[in-house]
């Protein structure tokens, strides 16, 4: 027996590893989940023995979501409500926004919030800053210049050279008496022993999202932070596709230009945010902090055009997709132009027919993607989608001049978006993402003069010479596609 045992040994572990399968495979497809997901999983379970259950489990398991954020998800429905009543969040929202602003407004307005509680702010100034030399030589300041508190919750945060300019400055803050979290992804970043003791020692506070055991290797693991919030005295805020790392900045040599696109407020959306960094920090703490009245101060900026801002949150702990929705909202509801900058455009069924079907319908849509991206997984998957895209009308445009990371969205002439989602799977599921949604005519013509300005650096895709790319191309693309759900 023991013989027979040691003599087949692969066959056995090989046979019972596809038995596994297709139980694996039985629960998959009963669970009716979104099909394209689902076939990937199959896929992957298929050609991966042992490899393929291991993937399963770690990225494909619904309960494993639940069991982390159910409790998270009762917490912070509990302490929106408290804190809202206690500091009077929604006491600057107005009910006239549909006679203002139009029926297309309304309807991304009036989504979110019924969906996440997201209340629309009108008393705001919004800055938009291009580039991380822009969003860095300001937020340094507006660091210097803080007097109660520092909040910092970011996807990426290294400890290279322009990350220990910002360290420096937190431990100097701190040392003065101002109190300073820092919240970062344990994927995303890299933070050194030194750099977390000289934090410690000078008073920050500091911890990782999620932790893994290693992660150097789990880069794509769910579940991740990907917001970049911070929050100074509960009056500035900020938040785009800028983390700390210095190759966002392009006043240092790096390998690659970056292009990149964050927002500056002052204002009453900054209690927004505010509320979005206590939920993550009290959820990865372990620590339900009592929040006081400086951390949502009701003074106001005196602004000659107030910017309606609201700030929409989305993650695994919420029940509806957010931001998704908001996108696929305001692509139904244009009626005149559409122009999307995004790093990796790998969208799901419901926003790729929605732009498509915007585009067949007369709405201009324009679309900036990198030419090459810094992930050839991403960027085969993304090519998968320019043929049927441009098939139906819409111009894409492969931006040469470097790396585009801006995460941005302009709907007609009231309507842009600026923040953390990408126009992805991982974005739209599985992250947790946050987006200011900005209803001024003003904001969105300066963001179409960003945008143009961005389509001189771009080369556009020419529809009769990309569908004819050799097969090897299409073949790479279409498997790299097959995986879209998970990267």
């Amino acid at each position: 027996m023991f013989s027979f045992l040691k003599e087949n040994l692969w066959s056995i572990l090989l046979g019972g590893n596809y038995v596994l399968v297709v139980l694996f495979s039985l629960l998959i497809v009963l669970k009716n989940k979104n099909p394209v997901k689902t076939l990937s999983f199959l896929f992957i379970l298929a050609i991966l023995p042992f490899f393929g259950i291991f993937i399963y489990y770690f990225f494909g398991q619904d309960y494993r979501k639940h069991k982390i954020f159910e409790k998270k998800y009762i917490f912070d429905n509990e302490s929106l409500k408290r804190w809202s009543e206690k500091f009077g969040l929604n006491r600057v929202e107005r009910f006239d926004f549909k006679k203002e602003y139009g029926d297309g407004a309304y309807k991304i307005y009036n989504l979110l919030r019924n969906n996440g509680k997201a209340v629309l702010t009108y008393e705001n100034e919004v800055s938009i800053l291009v580039n991380g030399e822009q969003k860095f030589e300001r937020l340094k300041k507006d660091l210097e210049n803080a007097e109660d508190h520092i909040h910092m919750e970011y996807f990426v945060f290294k400890d290279d050279e322009q990350g220990i300019k910002i360290i420096e400055l937190l431990c100097k803050k701190a040392e003065q008496g101002v109190r300073v979290k820092l919240l970062y992804d344990d994927v995303g970043s890299a933070i050194s022993s030194k750099s977390k003791k000289l934090m410690t020692n000078s008073g920050v506070l500091h911890h990782a999202f999620l932790p893994v055991l290693f992660s150097n290797s789990t880069s794509k693991i769910n579940y991740r932070n990907h917001r970049k919030i911070v929050v100074i005295d509960g009056k500035i805020g900020y938040l785009g596709g800028i983390n700390i790392d210095q190759k966002y900045n392009n006043d240092y040599s790096n390998i690659r230009y970056w292009r990149d696109t964050h927002l500056r407020i002052q204002g009453a959306a900054v209690g927004a945010l505010q509320s979005s960094f206590f939920l993550s920090w009290n959820f990865a703490a372990k620590d339900d902090i009592e929040l006081e009245e400086k951390h949502f101060p009701k003074s106001r900026p005196i602004a000659q055009d107030p910017v309606a801002v609201q700030i929409v949150a989305s993650g695994p702990d919420t029940d509806w997709e957010n931001i998704m929705e908001a996108m696929f909202t305001a692509i139904n509801t244009a009626k005149k132009r559409i122009y999307i900058t995004t790093p990796y455009l790998i969208p799901n069924s419901q926003i790729l027919t929605a732009l498509t079907t915007a585009s067949r319908s007369g709405v201009d849509v324009r679309i900036i993607i990198p030419k090459k991206s810094d992930s050839w997984a991403a960027q085969y998957a993304t090519d998968s989608y320019i043929e049927q895209l441009a098939r139906s009308g819409i111009r894409i445009f492969r931006y040469h001049k470097g790396f585009v990371h801006a995460k941005t969205m302009i709907i007609d002439d009231y309507f842009s978006s600026i923040g953390t989602a990408n126009l992805d799977y991982r974005s739209f599921s599985l992250n947790f993402e946050i987006n200011a949604l900005i209803y001024n005519t003003r904001i969105n013509q300066q963001m179409g003069e960003i945008f143009h300005n961005d389509l001189l650096d771009t080369e556009e895709v020419d529809y009769e010479r990309w569908v004819e790319r050799g097969l090897t191309r299409k073949i790479q693309e279409s498997i790299s596609r097959l995986w879209a759900p998970l990267l």
